[in-house]
């Protein structure tokens, strides 16, 4: 019998081997049900259609969040985005067309999930999202263009309203939403992504001068909530195809 063998066939080196196979197994199973506890049971979106649950969807497991609050994930009785649109085809699965206004519709690039109806916090549970009259420690660097008083102007080239006040995230450093004041006095928040900043004012791309009337508003006017962004970013994601028919039809 060699040295280190328990039998004539079986020694220590295998006994490790075969217990690291059994170790890396459990591991994948444990890691795959664990990827399934966001976004699940996953509804199939047709009327009394099969929800997806069971293997590898885990049990709900309760987590409780710094601020005393206790969520389950995954969670059967979550609260759905709402969306307006109807099949574009008789077949299941296939692509959502709009129903009534499309940038506020909820579907393809204006799809929004329901995230909780809170503000975003950091270290000691101050609001993160804040606009520069809130958060006076803050400002625009002086070789940046300055764009508080600069006119927006859509899609369309058409002026839009003029920026009132920045908005910055105070954990992360850096600018979040332009606050714009339309001709009507209604203010509205544009994110930074879809603006592009010039000495000559603030041009954006994905909707027209118009539509910015509709963008969806925040309850308060020093905060924003976690769904409220998820809203108003859909709002403006939905008119790069919605905005105009043309960028309905295909290139080709």
């Amino acid at each position: 019998m060699e040295t280190g063998a328990i039998t004539q066939y079986v020694d220590v080196a295998q006994i490790v081997l075969y217990v690291f196979w059994a170790f890396f197994a459990g591991l994948i199973y444990y890691l795959v049900r664990e990827n399934h506890r966001e976004g699940y049971p996953m509804d199939s979106g047709r009327p009394n259609g099969p929800k997806i649950e069971g293997w590898p969807v885990p049990e709900p497991k309760t987590y409780k969040l710094a601020n005393g609050q206790e969520v389950l994930s995954p969670d059967v009785n979550r609260p759905d985005g709402t969306y307006h649109g109807q099949p574009s085809q008789f077949w299941h699965g296939s692509p959502l067309d709009p129903v009534g206004d499309p940038l506020l519709a909820g579907v393809g690039p204006g799809a929004w999930a329901a995230r909780a109806d809170v503000p975003d916090l950091y270290h000691g549970d101050h609001v993160k999202i804040v606009p520069l009259r809130v958060a006076a420690d803050h400002g625009v660097m002086s070789r940046d263009v300055d764009p508080r008083g600069l006119p927006v102007y859509g899609a369309d080239k058409l002026e839009a309203g003029r920026v009132k006040d920045l908005w910055v995230d105070r954990a992360e450093m850096m600018f979040r939403y332009l606050e714009v004041t339309l001709p009507s006095g209604k203010t509205v928040l544009l994110p930074m992504t879809f603006s592009r900043i010039r000495r000559d004012g603030v041009h954006v791309a994905a909707i027209l001068a118009a539509q910015f009337g509709n963008v969806p508003q925040t309850r308060s006017s020093e905060q924003i909530t976690l769904l409220e962004e998820e809203k108003i970013t859909a709002y403006y994601g939905a008119g790069t195809l919605y905005a105009t028919p043309e960028r309905m039809e295909p290139l080709l």
